[in-house]
């Protein structure tokens, strides 16, 4: 069996966080690659190392010395080792950076040190081989991951080993580093994971797994024990703060589950996304999670007779898409429809917008509705239990909680309701009070 696990920064944090991630690395042997991200915060004053980087970045990009930033980042790195009893010379790879800062590097290579270092410390902690991220992770010259060559490369690279990789970056074709987007360390402990066919990938964080609902929302949410990608999907598109897209892909084609564990709780089991779960019985939940955003505005359009007008509404979506507006969702009646759009980005051209559908399908009328925020409930469980939209509906109602909006996806993963800015925080906590107390009242 092959787990690749991925550590975030706050796992690595200091001295004592490099303990922690030895510890679970060493209780199972299965755990043999290892992805670690650059040192978080230590406290919530803190620094993390990728941002002290950057910063160096644009001192050394306008000829301002940033020597005592450099020096900040170089006593972190000098106290784990320290601490961890390492031998590793990183005062030499440090000296290395600097001179190579005097004569210029690129912005991209300089932030990629903080993993770098992570790497090389780790790696002499967990007494596994340093593999650097550069010698497998391929970039083709559009700037997105050439998969083949980079699985190819990892697979000759990693093969009988034991190794510690460097996590956000790789290498573009012309030799050059390049950075994955902030975050990046997930995606590439997913790509390591799908490259050599891992049985699980581990990301290791300072959470235990994805919670139900936002707590600053919710006091307290539960946790998510299983949830299918698709699941996961759905509630990171509509805001929920989970996993970067690109961490999910890798690993879902396939077919590979990915395991969200808590660094400072390695005992609790953290949620396992898997592509398909079996049924839980009585005691799967309902509703997966609960999540949503504000910022959206709605564009209703009526007219009498448009079910019945062809193009109607392609010539209306068309007109949207010229300018540069995406739309979200596209609740419907008979002979209206209703364009769920982001208010940051409609909002300058709206009236533009307007002119333009007045023009191409002369309406009867045209409303538009700011300040709208979209609420979903997700779970695989809903489509096969009758009533809870019904239950949705009237749960908010009851609340004082005005629905403006409802749709619901057609694989029945969701169901979506548009409320009033102002409702927003109450709704999701209302709808996750209902559904919580509905899941305990048939486990009894």
């Amino acid at each position: 069996m092959l787990k690749v696990v991925k550590f975030g920064g706050s796992s690595l944090a200091d001295a004592a966080q490099f303990a922690k991630v030895r510890h679970i690395v060493k209780s199972d042997p299965s755990r043999r690659v290892v992805v670690v991200s650059a040192p978080g915060k230590r406290a919530s004053d803190d620094h993390k190392i990728t941002d002290l980087l950057y910063l160096c970045a644009a001192h050394v990009e306008y000829g301002v010395s940033c020597e005592k930033i450099f020096d900040m980042i170089r006593s972190r790195y000098l106290e784990i080792k320290r601490d961890c009893g390492l031998s590793t010379d990183i005062e030499g790879d440090l000296d290395a950076l600097w001179q190579r800062m005097q004569k210029g590097i690129g912005r991209e290579e300089l932030a990629s040190r903080g993993e770098f270092l992570a790497a090389r410390l780790m790696a002499d902690y967990l007494e596994y081989d340093f593999l650097d991220a550069a010698l497998w992770v391929k970039f083709k010259f559009d700037g997105t991951v050439d998969k083949k060559a980079t699985y190819e490369a990892l697979q000759h690279a990693a093969e009988g080993r034991s190794v510690v990789i460097p996590g956000f970056y790789g290498i573009m074709p012309g030799g050059h580093i390049r950075t994955l987007t902030r975050g990046g360390s997930d995606i590439t402990g997913a790509l390591a994971a799908a490259a050599l066919d891992a049985d699980l990938y581990e990301n290791w964080t300072d959470v235990s797994g994805i919670l139900m609902a936002d707590p600053k929302i919710v006091k307290n949410p539960a946790p998510i024990r299983q949830i299918t990608y698709s699941e996961l999907r759905e509630l990171s598109y509509i805001g929920a703060k989970v996993l970067h897209e690109g961490t999910v892909f890798p690993v879902r084609e396939k077919n590979i589950p990915l395991n969200i564990r808590n660094t400072n709780d390695p005992d609790h089991p953290g949620t396992l996304i898997l592509e398909h779960i079996q049924d839980e019985g009585d005691d799967g939940s309902l509703i997966t999670g609960i999540a949503g955003k504000k910022g959206y505005c709605v564009l209703t359009v009526a007219k009498t007779g448009m079910s019945s007008e062809a193009g109607v509404l392609l010539r209306i979506l068309e007109i949207v898409e010229s300018h540069g507006v995406n739309v979200e969702y596209i609740p419907s009646g008979i002979d209206i429809l209703s364009l769920v759009m982001s208010e940051e980005k409609a909002l300058p051209c709206l009236y533009a917008m307007l002119g333009e559908i007045q023009k191409a399908i002369s309406p009867d009328s045209i409303k538009v509705t700011e300040h709208i925020a979209i609420v979903a409930a997700v779970g695989r469980r809903m489509a096969s239990r009758p009533g809870v939209s019904g239950k949705i509906f009237a749960t908010l109602g009851e609340n004082g909680v005005n629905i403006r909006m409802i749709t619901q996806g057609p694989e029945e993963l969701n169901i979506i309701v548009g409320v009033e800015e102002k409702d927003f925080a109450q709704a999701i906590r209302v709808l996750y009070t209902t559904f919580m107390k509905e899941n305990d009242h048939e486990r009894v």
